[in-house]
């Protein structure tokens, strides 16, 4: 089975390296992360020149890469060999390039550590190849992370890094930046760096360092909503028409039905206690009050029509039978039919 990208990382922070990484997978910011850790902490400085080589997977073979990794190193224990962009090898896939490399891995050289970065793709799991990768060698997964999971995940990055964060402000982040792991994690550093010791993460910290309105923004838009506070929820929107490009209407169509989703999950589970539903429904105990209330809001039949609206506003987004309507006016009449 792949290994996760951050036990890999935890490995590697503990000066434990292997003769050869195949990272794979669809995010490319956990690809980028490993690689980049390798590059600048396997070898020090001064041995770098000889005994790190970049190659390009649209510029190289599967041969050239072997002959590199073959080499030893000179005047050092180890060497280096990333192969970048490695899902644009031409052999990759096929039977002779493919073999080469299941026989380099199953007598890699020890003293080369050989890293393909292989973006936006995985192998073939039922081939060959994959199967003695995962055997043989690091084969990692770097996939999306989904909604769910980015306010813990947040949380944690801001943890390692010294601080710790409320969880609404968590929740700020995760619903008005989504998951581009790159963006993301470029924002909190960038946040954090204006801070000379440790401290407390508030939305108002983001608003001033992130430029995300701690009162108008994607996670109080839904609370507005689960509230059924119309003039608060007309203001988020008319907000969102004047900044139109920092409020992207597709993703916001996506958490909104996130939303409602799970409000239909509270009624099928109706009487449960609240931790019980925090796990059912994957979120922090600390919003089950907020799904409970919208619950009561929102009756059954309700939350079916309102499923079928963000269906329609997701079709008119992508221009069906939208009649040149821009996002704006399909946002307002969205929450219109919601909250009416």
């Amino acid at each position: 089975m792949p290994s996760k990208p951050e036990s890999i990382l935890k490995d590697l922070k503990a000066n434990k390296f292997a003769p050869v990484y195949f990272l794979q997978g669809e995010e490319p910011y956990f690809i980028d992360k490993i690689t980049g850790f390798i590059e600048k902490h396997a070898l020090a400085p001064q041995d770098r020149g000889f005994n790190q080589t970049i190659l390009y997977g649209k510029d190289t073979t599967i041969g050239e890469i072997l002959t590199n990794a073959k080499r030893f190193p000179m005047m050092s224990d180890r060497q280096v060999v990333i192969v970048k962009e490695a899902q644009n090898i031409q052999e990759l896939g096929r039977e002779q390039g493919d073999q080469l490399l299941i026989n380099y891995i199953n007598n890699p050289l020890p003293s080369t550590i050989l890293v393909f970065a292989y973006k936006y793709k995985v192998l073939d799991g039922r081939k060959a190849l994959a199967k003695e990768l995962d055997k043989k060698a690091v084969l990692v997964k770097s996939d999306k992370i989904q909604e769910y999971k980015l306010a813990p995940y947040i949380d944690q990055y801001v943890k390692e890094k010294g601080f710790t964060i409320e969880t609404k402000a968590c929740q700020v982040l995760a619903e008005s930046i989504g998951n581009n792991m790159e963006v993301l994690t470029n924002e909190i550093d960038k946040m954090l760096i204006n801070f000379d010791e440790p401290v407390t993460v508030s939305t108002a910290h983001i608003q001033q360092y992130v430029g995300i309105s701690k009162d108008f923004n994607n996670f109080e838009l839904t609370k507005s909503l689960s509230y059924k506070d119309v003039n608060k929820a007309n203001t988020i929107i008319w907000y969102f028409a004047q900044n139109a490009k920092s409020h992207p209407l597709i993703p916001l169509l996506s958490l909104l039905y996130m939303h409602f989703s799970r409000l239909l999950q509270v009624k099928a589970n109706k009487g449960m206690g609240d931790k019980d539903l925090a796990g059912v429904l994957k979120v922090n105990p600390y919003f089950i009050k907020e799904y409970t209330v919208a619950a009561k809001n929102y009756p059954l039949g309700k939350i079916i029509d309102i499923i079928g609206y963000l269906r329609e506003a997701d079709l008119r987004s992508k221009g069906i039978a939208a009649n040149n309507m821009e996002e704006s006016k399909i946002l307002k009449e969205l929450i219109f039919k919601i909250l009416h």
